[in-house]
């Protein structure tokens, strides 16, 4: 390895792509970038109300090609010459159906505005009824094909997502003639593949979300797919049987990619995969420490070695799969469907009269309306956050349920609503808040819970993503809930760095993942220890919490 070797992380999040430079002998980050989908930005294509959450590829790749670019002006383009490597991750389960060169419907002009053509965001629920035919059919098949995904199949998940669209819309059941995920097709885009059974498709993706495990020969049958609904016959055909760890190389750049970016022909592009899976890589994750990337949602991983999971299947989680976080050890998935989210719902609920009412004042301008909105939006939360935390939890009779988004884990059931309860006449916005920061921490627990129920010990937690860098209380308040410290990983950008260790791997700058990791990691720059008193107080709380959780799920709202 040369000392001037750089590489690109690429992190595809909800609302925008993260891009890092990084020295490949140390890790060192000396450019990053953020740019924003601009039509996700004006809320095209999607609708709140039915849970229709899409995006569009142009949003993908102009946004790769503006964050590329800005860092090269932080840093000079001479830099680009010395990069030999690109890795990507991106959300997931976010599919597209794609011709048969690979491209998304949404690329062509007949499907240029059509969402069903776009790519299904992972948060997007509008499967709940397809994931549930999934679950009855693996509940009476030979084979259960959820057993590696936690028995439960959810409709943030492939094929829930493919089923739906196929039934909604004829004309996209007409040309599609493949899907892919999001992780599969960035790199498969720059190194210029021409058909999609080309694609090399990801371990992490195919087997945390489209069933498939080696125990199977690949994906369920066709047969199974027939039984479900008919509309899929032949499809798995046309899909894939053979899968990759990110380590792996899905190719070069192509030459239209190496001039659009600047760089070099010679440049591996690495297998794609989810970013929590990638995150937890770039946060220094090692066996039976849970990893919790938190941002608009949370993934939690965990890896162990295969040898000590053995037969073990853990219930109710996102899947366990060989090679999916690092090579040659069991990656474990679970995660909440929303975290950050719930925050900002309530941010959103509480400035309906700064947009509604604020902004018809004829008493200021237009610019100083825009400006007294723009401002107060965002100190809202940190606002909140500091006179929330100087209520005694005690003292307060307000609980909340997370489930604003549905519950990813333990046992996925997107049907499940928020809930407020406990409500008084004294009960201000800081205190709902409150609540609704403890709720969050309470469904962190019910996923620490789960894994040792199952058998799977925890012997320490890791802090990733926006809301572990930027909210104090929130990761105090999860370290009391949980009873556990709680490590916060340094760099701003895990996913972006996780990345780029499965960059330098595939590029054979590394000999494996945990070699890249050992030279190229940031450390962790701070840890949340619980408090004995406020610990004892949430175990009682938690309890509260559980019980009206299951009072919520009996009354099926």
């Amino acid at each position: 390895m040369r000392s001037d070797n750089l590489l690109i992380g690429v992190d595809y999040g909800t609302d925008s792509v993260r891009t890092v430079l990084i020295k490949a002998a140390t890790g060192e980050e000396l450019a990053s970038s953020v740019a924003y989908y601009p039509r996700w930005k004006q809320g095209q294509f999607c609708q709140a109300d039915i849970n229709q959450w899409r995006q569009h590829p142009l949003d993908y790749i102009e946004s790769l090609t503006s964050a590329v670019h800005e860092m090269w002006k932080e840093v000079g383009n001479e830099q680009a010459a010395k990069v030999v490597g690109i890795g990507v991750d991106t959300t997931g389960s976010t599919p597209v159906a794609v011709d048969k060169t690979g491209s998304p419907l949404a690329l062509l002009s007949d499907f240029a505005g059509n969402p069903n053509a776009m790519f299904v965001l992972w948060k997007d629920h509008t499967a709940i009824k397809e994931a549930e035919e999934i679950n009855q059919l693996c509940s009476r098949w030979d084979v259960d094909y959820t057993k590696y995904e936690g028995g439960i199949y959810s409709s943030e998940w492939f094929w829930a997502k493919i089923l739906h669209v196929l039934r909604e819309d004829a004309e996209i059941r007409e040309a599609a003639y493949s899907w892919v995920e999001h992780c599969d097709w960035i790199p498969f885009l720059l190194t210029g593949g021409e058909h999609v059974q080309d694609m090399k498709r990801s371990r992490c993706a195919a087997g945390h979300k489209a069933l498939w495990h080696e125990e199977f020969g690949g994906l369920p049958p066709n047969d199974f797919f027939v039984a479900l609904d008919p509309l899929l016959d032949g499809l798995n055909e046309r899909l894939f049987t053979q899968t990759y760890t990110s380590d792996q190389p899905a190719g070069t750049l192509s030459p239209e990619w190496a001039e659009k970016l600047g760089l070099h022909q010679d440049v591996v592009v690495a297998v794609g995969a989810f970013d929590a899976h990638m995150g937890a890589v770039g946060g220094e994750i090692e066996p039976y420490f849970l990893s919790k990337v938190m941002g608009t949602s949370t993934c939690d991983m965990l890896v162990a070695p295969t040898a000590e999971v053995g037969e073990t299947l853990v219930r109710g989680i996102c899947g366990q799969v060989d090679g999916s976080v690092i090579p040659g050890m069991v990656g474990l998935e679970a995660g909440q469907s929303a975290f950050g989210d719930v925050y900002a719902w309530f941010r959103k609920l509480i400035s309906w009269p700064l947009e509604n009412v604020l902004a018809k004042s004829t008493l200021l301008s237009d610019e100083q309306k825009e400006a007294l909105i723009k401002e107060t939006l965002e100190r809202i939360i940190p606002e909140l956050s500091a006179e929330a935390e100087k209520i005694d939890p005690a003292t307060s009779s307000v609980i909340a349920l997370d489930w604003l988004n549905g519950r990813r884990t333990p046992d996925a059931d997107q049907n499940l609503k928020g809930v407020i309860a406990g409500l008084g006449l004294s009960s201000d916005a800081p205190r709902v808040f409150r609540a609704l920061v403890e709720a969050t921490c309470y469904g962190a627990r019910m996923i620490v819970d789960r894994f040792q129920e199952e058998g799977v010990p925890i012997k320490g937690i890791i802090g990733l993503g926006g809301v572990a860098k930027k909210s104090p209380f929130v990761m105090q308040t999860m370290a009391n809930v949980l009873n556990r410290p709680i490590r916060i990983a340094r760099s701003e950008q895990t996913c972006a760095l996780g990345a780029s260790m499965f960059a330098a791997t595939a590029a054979g700058l590394y000999s494996s993942v945990e070699q890249a990791m050992e030279k190229m990691s940031s450390g962790f720059d701070a840890e949340y220890l619980p408090q004995p008193k406020a610990s004892e107080l949430y175990d009682d709380l938690y309890t509260k919490y559980c019980r009206l959780g299951e009072a919520i799920e009996q009354l099926e709202l």
